[in-house]
């Protein structure tokens, strides 16, 4: 919230306590400071005594101004001028005037808008906080052998967590046994359950599917995935974007600016006319100027675009990421990991003359048995598949050693073997579709066998499933779409086609620093966001504006380093948050345009006495409850406007099916 108000505000507890419009203490005052009003009104239509008429007026006036007279005072004792201030002023005056019925007015309207400013606030952030309801208060934990259960909050790192079908997992952990698949909608925005065994990384408030599974608890409910995010929401929330800081550039020295003006119109007025007329006027002048309208109008917007986001699987941190997301332009994506789904499979195997498919998988299955690298992996999997049994079956080469920047070398049933990229080994017989394979952007390593080459292998990290759809409709909203990547140039280039980005966009076989380079001049045609995992792209990130990271869930350094992260693995979560952000910067100029216009029409209309006291009042904190409620808008997210139609759903923190971009 912007220093002009000039206000305080309750404590974080007070805001975060679950219940209705009802339970905040500013709108009790001011429903109650209303109520007096309105009697003190209805009493001197009625003929009732002058005396009781202003008893109850100032009753309304103490009972108003009791939410913002004592801070502005505190406020004031240590040299801050705010809006606060300027009101009490005000309302100091008119009663000095004799008018307590218009200050009675004034400090009911301005508490009333002070009150919807809070609950406002208060409602997004329960919203965001309700994700740690996800969390169960109890779970089941295995200690000495011995299945008992505990307080979620004593779970500590290695405990042994059991999560049975259909329950919620406490916190973060890992799978140690069993198979399942987990329903992470309501935390990612991913709508299709995702499958899970031994090994994987389970997150805290994942829905259990059909299987029993054991995870290590590998974080505790305090810093567990749901928690992180709660917790850099709300420190980045106090970060202010280029339109807040331009309300703030204007309602702070507004502020001792209309004190001096309405001094000078005051003191000027009484030597030309008649004093009472001009400090009456200096008064009105004094309320019409108050840009309080004009520093909440951003703060407002940008806490509830922030907390609704953050309900969709986007975090965004804070006005400087919202905005600066709101008027990207163009779009660099990061090829593995973003573009495609990091896991390299064998698209193809081609065999030399008389030799079986399946002999050539299982001579490259030895020799990678022992490798973690992801092109083992694939030729693995491949190899399980083809019938050669699981990949911890393999009998592995003997004496295999590694050519750095060539291949693999070993010896198998007597033989020695080989694997490594074309060159290195000549393909022989399949050099031609070694340059075919290759052409479809794959990397391709021959298979070598007593001396002669017995195949060839090709595998690919091929692009996401939703790639294509997600380009397309970048470009069509006008975006310039680019790809970033290490790999070469062949490969690039014909991911690229199938992704549907242009060739003259495709930047390969670039080191993370050249990324950062590309980003710079990318940005020379208007602001650029880099999609990368937050780790290799680092630079990139830090160099774009902003840097997004994909699929960050869980990954510290991603979460940390990006402005905004998406913390599902779908692809689609990028425009969706797109959306989102550049209708969020409408509505903040929107709120800033109508809260300079609100001040330029008000002035001049109190200087020349057309308007009183009450009728500024009334009009100035009227333009305040719409620009509050204007700013609320940014924190609902209709189904249309914000996935568009064939968009997957995502299940809610109370576990109804929903619209995935609708706001919980």
């Amino acid at each position: 919230m912007s220093d002009a108000c000039g206000c305080e505000h309750p404590e974080e507890a007070e805001e975060s306590r679950p219940g209705t419009f009802w339970r905040l203490r500013e709108v009790r005052f001011a429903a109650a400071a209303g109520v007096l009003l309105l009697t003190g009104y209805v009493a001197a239509w009625s003929g009732a005594p002058s005396w009781s008429v202003l008893a109850v007026h100032a009753c309304a006036l103490a009972t108003g101004g009791a939410m913002f007279v004592p801070g502005a005072l505190r406020a004031l004792a240590r040299g801050s001028v705010g809006i606060g201030t300027l009101m009490t002023i005000a309302a100091i005056g008119a009663v000095l005037l004799g008018q307590v019925g218009e200050a009675a007015t004034l400090a009911f309207l301005y508490s009333f808008a002070e009150s919807l400013e809070q609950y406002s606030i208060s409602r997004t952030r329960r919203g965001l906080r309700a994700l740690l309801d996800l969390v169960p208060q109890q779970a089941t934990a295995r200690r000495e052998g011995v299945e008992v259960t505990v307080a979620t909050g004593d779970l500590v790192a290695g405990d042994i967590l059991v999560v049975r079908p259909g329950e919620r997992v406490a916190t973060d952990g890992r799978i140690i046994h069993g198979r399942t698949s987990l329903n992470v909608s309501a935390i990612t925005g991913e709508s299709v359950p995702v499958e899970a065994t031994t090994g994987d990384e389970v997150l805290a408030g994942s829905i259990n599917g059909t299987g029993a599974v054991e995870l290590r608890v590998t974080r505790t409910v305090q810093d567990n995935s749901l928690a992180r995010i709660v917790s850099i929401v709300q420190a980045e929330q106090a970060r202010k974007g280029a339109g807040q800081r331009l309300a703030d550039a204007v309602a702070k020295p507004l502020v001792p600016g209309v004190m001096v003006a309405a001094a000078v119109i005051a003191a000027v007025g009484s030597l030309a006319g008649d004093p009472s007329v001009w400090v009456e006027r200096a008064l009105v002048v004094l309320v019409a100027a108050s840009p309080c309208a004009l520093a909440i109008s951003v703060p407002v917007t940008v806490i509830s675009a922030v907390g609704a986001a953050s309900r969709l699987g986007v975090l965004i941190k804070g006005g400087a990421a919202l905005e600066s997301l709101g008027s990207v332009r163009g779009i660099a994506l990061d090829k593995t990991g973003t573009l495609t789904r990091n896991e390299p499979a064998v698209i193809a195997v081609r065999p030399a003359h008389g030799v079986a498919s399946a002999r050539v998988l299982s001579v490259a299955a030895a020799l990678e048995a022992r490798s973690e690298h992801p092109l083992a992996l694939a030729i693995g999997t491949a190899a399980a598949d083809a019938g050669t049994g699981d990949r911890a079956d393999v009998t592995p080469a003997r004496d295999v050693e590694s050519v750095t920047g060539a291949g693999l070398a070993g010896w198998l049933d007597g033989r020695p073997v080989r694997l490594g990229r074309p060159g290195w080994i000549d393909p022989g017989e399949l050099a031609a579709d070694v340059s075919e394979l290759q052409e479809r952007g794959a990397t391709v390593v021959c298979v070598e066998s007593d001396g002669g080459t017995i195949g060839v292998i090709a595998v690919r990290d091929e692009l996401r499933r939703e790639a294509p759809e997600v380009v397309a409709g970048l470009r069509a909203r006008g975006y310039r779409v680019s790809m970033l990547t290490g790999d070469n140039a062949a490969t690039a280039r014909t991911l690229a086609a199938e992704a549907g980005i242009d060739a003259t966009e495709v930047h390969a076989e670039l080191r993370p620093e050249d990324k950062a380079d590309v980003i710079r001049r990318l940005r020379r045609n208007g602001a650029t966001a880099m999609v990368g995992d937050g780790v290799n792209d680092a630079p990139a990130l830090a160099s774009a504006d902003p840097g997004i990271a994909m699929g960050a869930m869980g990954t510290d350094v991603a979460i940390e380093t990006a402005d905004v992260a998406l913390m599902g693995e779908d692809l689609r979560h990028l425009p969706r948050a797109l959306r989102h952000a550049r209708r969020a910067r409408t509505i903040m100029r929107q709120n800033l345009g109508l809260s300079v216009a609100i001040i330029a029409g008000l002035v001049p209309l109190a200087l020349t006495g057309l308007l009183g006291l009450a009728a500024v009042v009334l009009v100035h904190e009227l333009a305040e409850v719409i620009v509050i409620a204007n700013g609320v808008r940014a924190g609902r997210t209709g189904r249309r406007a914000e996935l568009g139609e064939g968009q997957p759903q995502a299940v809610t923190a109370a576990g109804t099916s929903t619209a995935a971009g609708r706001a919980v």
